[in-house]
């Protein structure tokens, strides 16, 4: 599943197609959606809040949710049907295999930027407000939930936990305030480096823990679990990652 770096690069390449403005001649998919509805109607621009791309228009927003096995073309096509295609003057964009729909209010009534982790908006005290409110919650499942981090995945939380030396299965409640703090500045520091790294395409050389063997600080084996809400993989250290 892309996370929020993956989907800035998303943006930037379709604000460099220079569609801000442009009327959408055709609109067609399989995803179940009014297409007509979008056919005439000039984009106002191009965002990303989290794992979502959203296309903004006067009225509404189209927003684009990769999923696990998500993929887009511009200005060409696969054999598969899209589940959205859109066509402009001089370019056209396909999205496949995305959770799409249309929302029916602007995306600034929509989203808060303040819990996005790739935004200039981004509140690291509005996030520990938000994790001081669950402490029930585990570290795994805190550093997944798209109210407190949206665009954080599976590779930004094993980096994060793995950075702050903080076991997965450790309860919010019971990690230290100023550990929490360290969690929520690494993720974002991360977030930044990540689309640092993708832009480049040296992303995996980065990688200190997830799908890694062995822990690079202790040159001891890392555990492997599927663990948390929704059993996603984690790697740790028993040694140099605490569990509080």
């Amino acid at each position: 599943m892309p996370e929020g770096p993956s989907i800035v690069i998303l943006k930037e390449m379709v604000c460099d197609l220079h569609l801000r403005r442009k009327a959408v001649q055709q609109a067609e998919g399989y995803a179940k959606i009014d297409m007509d509805r979008l056919v005439g109607e000039t984009v106002l621009d191009f965002k990303s809040w989290g794992k979502h791309f959203l296309i903004c228009f006067k009225d509404f927003t189209v927003s684009i949710h990769l999923m696990l096995f998500g993929s887009y073309t511009v200005d060409e096509r696969k054999k598969q049907n899209p589940r959205l295609r859109l066509v402009f003057d001089t370019h056209e964009i396909n999205f496949y295999v995305a959770n799409i729909k249309i929302l029916d209010k602007p995306a600034e009534e929509l989203y808060d930027w303040s819990g996005d982790i790739m935004s200039e908006h981004w509140s690291p005290a509005t996030a520990l407000k938000k994790l001081k409110g669950q402490p029930k919650a585990l570290a795994c499942d805190a550093l997944l939930d798209q109210d407190i981090f949206a665009g954080s995945g599976n590779i930004i939380k094993n980096e994060v936990l793995f950075r702050a030396r903080v076991h997965p299965m450790s309860k919010v409640g019971e990690i230290p305030d100023k550990k929490l703090k360290e969690i929520i500045r690494e993720t974002h520091k991360y977030a930044q480096e990540f689309l640092e790294w993708k832009k480049a395409g040296t992303l995996k050389k980065h990688w200190e823990a997830y799908t890694k063997k062995t822990c690079p600080r202790d040159k001891v084996p890392f555990h492997k679990e599927y663990i948390g809400k929704n059993k996603r993989r984690s790697y740790y250290c028993e040694v140099c990652q605490e569990k509080f």
